[in-house]
């Protein structure tokens, strides 16, 4: 038996720390002496104690560690990988933020112009598969947005989280605070979605579509998230006049056309694409995954992404749910684009999604940058 001291040194946790995994029952020890209190520890327990003083240097949180702790070696070492794969997705979009903070403060101040402006159309079909739709899509003068519930509220819930953003469809933003706009009026789709699967918020009605601050909702997608039972995902972008800030959480996806050539804009967050970033799955392999649709992160669970893009005349922005992505290749995706007026695209694209067995609700959104009138 060794002393906490002894033990603390030999795993280089301090006997604080092995107090608190005492009472979170993630490191007990082998003795506690009836009379003092006094813990001691069996030189066995030394490699489990290393395991936990190396995983919250990797700044898991206690709860996860205890879950790799109960896992054989090489299912803890998927969790470790799984875990890491999403630390690296979230630093990179904190990453991206970072730059552009940087370039904006270093560049001179520049009002947003109404030079440019956006032609939109947006529509959501059930699909030929899903007895219901739960996506919703909408595109107005500022505001284009798809989401993707699932659950058995999926479709009010996409709804809420949709509704939720349209008071950022007015004539006027404040540039400089766009992202900041943007953050909280996420935080208040949280809160909507939040509420409705509680029982105490409604869907949102039928829309229309069209180019007039377009909604498309069919009451889809059969979504799973490992920690909630009704949820959604959110793509949107928010045009300033000159810039478009993205949010985006899930896996619904946001393309740029520029120049003809088709580029996302946006990182699924699943388990197949962290399979995919760990090198662990190829792009192939990951369409014909049991697992393609399972999330890692959905609105509510997670910081979504958060960025600014510049736009120039001529750009075509896609925002799709993965009824389109996940049976669509981007180069089908990219020939649709390229020759169409922004609702022959969309049209064109549904088609596309229903021809190959539409197994899901489809989702689009097409917009184009051009010079204002």
């Amino acid at each position: 038996m060794l002393t906490i001291g002894a033990f603390a040194r030999a795993c280089r946790l301090s006997p604080k720390a092995l107090r608190l995994y005492d009472e979170l029952e993630l490191l007990r020890p082998a003795r506690v002496d009836p009379h003092t209190g006094y813990r001691y520890y069996a030189v066995e327990q030394l490699e489990q104690a290393r395991l936990v003083a190396w995983l919250r240097r990797l700044g898991m949180p206690l709860a996860r560690i205890r879950e790799v702790c109960a896992l054989e070696p090489a299912a803890a070492a998927a969790e470790i990988r799984a875990y890491w794969a999403e630390v690296e997705a979230e630093t990179a979009a904190r990453r991206d933020l970072a730059a552009f903070l940087v370039d904006h403060l270093q560049t001179e101040p520049r009002k947003d112009t109404t030079m440019l402006e956006l032609r939109y159309f947006a529509h959501s079909d059930r699909g030929r598969v899903r007895p219901a739709n739960q996506d919703t899509a909408y595109a107005g003068t500022r505001l284009l947005a798809v989401a993707d519930g699932f659950g058995p509220a999926g479709a009010p819930a996409s709804s809420a989280a949709v509704e939720a953003l349209r008071f950022l469809d007015t004539d006027e933003l404040p540039a400089g605070n766009v992202l900041n706009l943007l953050e909280e009026a996420v935080r208040g789709a949280t809160d909507a979605v939040r509420a409705m699967s509680h029982g105490t918020g409604s869907g949102m009605s039928h829309g229309t579509d069209g180019a007039d601050g377009a909604m498309s909702h069919n009451t889809a997608s059969g979504m799973s998230h490992a920690t909630a039972p009704n949820g959604t995902t959110l793509t949107a972008l928010l045009w300033t006049g000159s810039r478009l800030a993205l949010v985006h959480i899930g896996d619904s996806r946001a393309y740029l056309l520029r120049d003809g050539t088709l580029s996302r804009i946006t990182h699924d967050h699943t388990v197949v694409q962290s399979l995919i970033d760990e090198g662990r799955l190829t792009e192939e392999e990951a369409t014909a995954h049991p697992q393609r649709s399972l999330l890692l992160k959905a609105l509510g669970t997670a910081t979504p992404d958060l960025r600014l893009h510049d736009a120039t005349p001529g750009d075509r922005y896609l925002l799709c749910s993965d009824g389109l992505s996940g049976v669509v290749s981007d180069d089908r995706i990219q020939r649709l684009l390229t020759a169409s007026a922004p609702d022959e695209a969309v049209h064109a694209l549904l088609d596309a999604a229903n021809t190959a067995g539409g197994p899901d609700n489809i989702s689009c959104v097409v917009a184009d940058v051009v010079d204002a009138a």
